[in-house]
């Protein structure tokens, strides 16, 4: 047996290996060189080869992604710049498709959109690597939505409800809790196996730091990557950023898990694709951006779904966020995603000035398929819930012209005042589904009708305790829950009696 050499593994010993398989033979490859760069954007001469979204290598050690083709010249967007790229560098294509690598190997970290680590620790390694621009699973390979995906909040649970392979809008204007809403849906998948995927483009690097803090504070990075391209990041990793997140949830998605996806935020992202396609001459069309806007996020949006227990099983949710501008939901951008989606969280300026919180306008908001993955006795609960609740909106818009109403319309009224203080929830602080199911039979009930309203609040929170030390699940039978409920509420009262003497 032949002893192994020392350097065997070597950088020399690599070379020697390549100097003996070396064929002497004519060799045609093209070479481009660097016309202009500027903005995040290069142009290049002499690829006369290139295709849309090829990978070019600069000899300096840059990469771009060609992302458009003219006669003479083609455009790139950057992807790494170093200091030493100047015109007349050398340029050639890689011949690689752009990818990323995947894996569990990415839980617990933090990447940007080339899968190069931002968190200080070694650089992530996996055997596995997934394309940033694959196609959308076929029709034939899908389910329908039947699960639901929980997000710990009361109003979207109960009236708005998820399905996995769902894709559910989160609009409003800035400031009013859209991330906040999401990261309390990445809060509540602890311990339900949904690995989760937080996208950030174009946001400040102060806002990644306090999700990065807030999910670890609370158990939640062990199941969650983080994709950052931040505000100062070049405009083609923010352009890349959801895609690259789309393809770490969806080798998950394929391994059979399910998965969650928020990208935060979609307006950002056809920002930049505009400035983006500006700088490469591109022809403008509505509001400057391109023509090809809808598909891109399209193409986006149609990987998330739920796939058939043929094709493994597995889902992907994806939450996707979008600005608006002083409410106006008919903006563009707001309704091509609308289109696209199927549904959406309307956020309002005025619940949120009002101090309703989460400020979630029920009247705007919807959630076309999520209801076909709700629990039968959450589903009969909820529908009655909505109705009655959307009712009260309307009644108590009569109260305001100082009217004569009946006891009977009273009583509606101050029934549904009760119940949107019960609709408040802090943040970071999601419920299980159990206790929201417990609440909801106590309202049904009239348990609450007794408390004053802040015992309604700590009533709700002695609920979640009392839920998770018992035994009653989704699929208990309403007596049992009711019985249970007296119980509990003849405890809280006299507690709360105790309390006020």
């Amino acid at each position: 047996m032949m002893p192994s050499r020392p350097y065997a593994d070597s950088r020399l010993a690599r070379r020697a290996a390549w100097v003996e398989r070396y064929d002497f033979r004519l060799r045609l490859s093209e070479r481009g060189t660097v016309v202009s760069l500027g903005d995040g954007i290069v142009w290049i001469e002499g690829l006369p080869s290139a295709a849309i979204d090829d990978l070019v290598v600069f000899e300096e050690g840059s990469h771009a992604l060609v992302f458009h083709l003219g006669q003479q010249v083609i455009g790139g967007i950057l992807l790494h710049q170093t200091g030493q790229l100047t015109a007349g560098t050398g340029a050639q294509l890689a011949g690689l498709q752009l990818s990323i690598v995947v894996g569990e190997t990415l839980l617990g970290r933090v990447v940007d959109p080339l899968g190069f680590p931002l968190d200080g620790s070694p650089p992530v390694e996996s055997p596995t690597r997934r394309p940033l621009f694959a196609p959308a699973p076929p029709i034939t390979a899908r389910d329908f939505v039947s699960r639901p995906l929980y997000t710990g909040n009361k109003i979207v649970d109960i009236m708005i409800p998820i399905g996995k392979g769902q894709r559910q809008l989160i609009i409003g204007d800035n400031g009013l809790g859209k991330s906040t809403l999401a990261i309390d849906a990445i809060l509540n998948q602890r311990t339900k196996d949904v690995r989760c995927v937080y996208v950030f483009i174009g946001q400040k690097r102060s806002d990644v730091v306090q999700c990065l803090q807030t999910l670890r504070a609370h158990d939640a990075l062990a199941y969650t990557t983080l994709v950052v391209a931040q505000a100062s990041a070049l405009p083609g990793l923010k352009y890349l950023a959801p895609f690259a997140g789309c393809a770490l949830a969806e080798a998950w998605m394929y391994e059979g898990k399910d998965t969650l996806i928020i990208y935060d935020d979609l307006t950002m992202h056809a920002q930049t694709y505009r400035e983006l396609s500006l700088l490469l001459r591109r022809p403008p069309g509505r509001e400057a951006y391109p023509g090809d806007i809808f598909f891109l996020h399209s193409r986006l949006l149609e990987r998330s779904t739920c796939l058939s227990p043929s094709n493994g099983g597995g889902s992907m949710t994806a939450l996707p966020v979008v600005e608006t501008t002083q409410g106006d939901i008919a903006g563009y951008i707001p309704t091509n995603l609308i289109s696209i989606t199927d549904g959406q969280i309307y956020l309002d300026s005025r619940l949120f000035a009002a101090g309703t919180l989460p400020a979630i306008d029920v009247t705007k908001s919807v959630s076309r398929i999520g209801g076909k993955g709700q629990h039968p006795n959450m589903k009969r609960l909820a529908g009655r819930l909505k109705l009655e609740y959307l009712q009260f909106l309307e009644l108590e818009l009569f109260t305001r012209f100082g009217a004569r109403l009946e006891a009977s319309v009273e009583a509606k009224i101050e029934r549904g005042r009760l119940l949107r203080e019960l609709l408040k929830q802090d943040r970071l602080a999601p419920l299980s589904i159990e206790t929201q199911l417990a609440w909801l039979v106590a309202f049904q009930k009239g348990l609450f009708d007794e408390l004053p309203m802040p015992a309604a609040h700590r009533a709700i929170d002695s609920l979640a305790a009392r839920v998770q030390e018992g035994t009653l699940t989704l699929d208990s039978p309403e007596d049992q829950w009711v019985s249970a409920l007296e119980t509990w509420f003849t405890e809280i009262g006299t507690h709360e009696s105790a309390t006020r003497h």
